[in-house]
């Protein structure tokens, strides 16, 4: 009797926001996808100081790189720098399809213009993904202080193209699947919650490394992007508050990440006269992030309440979390679902009572090593990947039914509960993340 191979399904990932492996959820879908069977090839811009090849494989990943133009903070550098993207993206997806050919296009935002790329394909029997990283219209409404009405607009229009075009709708969580349904009026079974945990073995705590503190006790770390829904000066004036007006000349903040905001922070910083206080390191790699996470003692996450940061899921909160780190946060409904008891949170851009929370966990070092335990053991029993990646290959198993993925889903599923990830020891007085 002839047993029929099951088909091998071949996956392009679109992303312009960010380069890949930088991007972690990207990387971490593509992974998990490969693992599970499928071809992946992935089409991004290169990064600003990481992610320079042009073309590279990585894991047995194929990642194909354009160049993009330097951008501003004015609507029409990003008009530009989305045009580019769109026709450097088009002409490698031409080039991969008829070189290698595909199935599934699984397209990350922001921007919500993929579906032109998408409707294009569809016309060939082409699967479309969109995967919600962001509410792009809220990020525009935050970026330009509601300035630009007729082009919110434009982008909701935008944002609604996209959800109607796909087949499946991916999102972080729960706020913006609500969106997907309400504001996009998608079918409930078309839409799936993929959360963005961390990979626990990436994620391990231990000793901390002194000469990051700069010969003093406590470390404060923010590791993320520096844009405008940032708040990363919040944070710089907490720090101010906290040296000069109280006298905590013991602490130092270390600013992991890159933005168009970092020249105006730096400027902050020095104005604020706290250039002795705070380093800002750009983008840096896993074993030198991991080196500050274990070194730091009290993870920030200075976002303030608006109408995208209410909704979003904050992967710093997550990584803090997966370090035993206890967190400092501006209250926010998904941070506090992520962080819950790991957290202390101030009321949104609240400086005093930010650098409160900050100066309370200084001051008790039980209370910063159980919030850390207990952030650590959230992730290892909920929210780390090896837990939240079940729900993207049934999302694959259900769109694909006839590939291999289905049995996988299942196991994924099946055993999720039953990891055997022990919790790490978060017993170190300068736990934090």
């Amino acid at each position: 009797m002839l047993i029929r191979k099951k088909r091998i399904y071949t996956i392009l990932m679109l992303v312009e926001n960010l380069s890949v492996p930088a991007d972690p959820r990207v990387w971490r879908e593509a992974r998990a996808l490969h693992a599970a069977g499928f071809r992946v090839y992935i089409i991004c811009p290169q990064g600003m100081t990481r992610d320079q090849e042009l073309e590279e494989c990585i894991d047995g990943i194929f990642i194909y790189r354009y160049r993009l133009s330097p951008t501003t903070e004015h609507p029409l550098s990003y008009l530009r720098e989305y045009i580019e993207a769109m026709i450097q993206t088009f002409r490698y997806s031409l080039r991969i399809w008829r070189h290698h050919g595909f199935d599934v296009i699984h397209a990350a935002n922001p921007p919500d213009l993929f579906f032109f790329i998408g409707l294009f394909y569809r016309l060939f029997g082409k699967k479309y993904i969109f995967d919600q990283h962001d509410l792009a219209p809220e990020v525009f409404q935050v970026k330009f202080h509601n300035r630009q009405g007729l082009l919110y607009h434009i982008m909701l229009i935008l944002e609604r193209c996209s959800y109607w075009t796909a087949h499946m709708v991916i999102t972080t969580n729960e706020s913006q699947k609500q969106i997907a349904l309400t504001r996009g009026k998608c079918m409930p079974q078309s839409v799936v919650v993929v959360r963005s945990g961390p990979e626990l073995d990436r994620y391990r705590p231990d000793e901390p490394d002194p000469a990051l503190k700069h010969n003093r006790r406590y470390l404060l770390l923010y590791v993320g992007a520096m844009g405008t829904q940032d708040g990363i000066e919040y944070a710089l004036h907490a720090m101010k508050e906290l040296v000069y007006d109280r006298q905590h000349s013991d602490i130092s903040l270390a600013l992991l990440g890159e933005g168009e905001r970092r020249p105006a922070l730096q400027e902050l910083a020095r104005t604020l006269h706290l250039d002795d206080y705070v380093t800002f390191t750009g983008w840096v790699g896993q074993g030198e992030l991991t080196r500050y996470l274990n070194s730091a003692d009290i993870g920030l996450c200075p976002d303030p309440s608006n109408v995208l940061n209410d909704r979003c899921t904050m992967l710093k909160i997550l990584e803090y979390m997966a370090m035993g780190k206890p967190i400092v946060a501006f209250d926010l409904p998904e941070t506090r679902y992520s962080a819950q008891d790991a957290a202390l949170y101030a009321p949104s851009e609240n400086v005093t009572a930010f650098a409160d929370c900050i100066e309370l966990l200084l001051e008790q070092d039980n209370l910063r090593k159980h919030m850390g335990m207990r952030g650590r053991q959230r992730i290892v029993e909920e929210l780390c990947w090896d837990r939240t990646k079940g729900a993207l290959l049934s999302a694959y198993a259900s769109l694909l039914p006839e590939s291999s993925v289905k049995q996988t889903a299942k196991d994924e599923k099946n055993g999720g509960n039953a990891l055997n990830v022990p919790l790490a020891n978060t017993s170190h007085t300068n736990n934090h993340q």
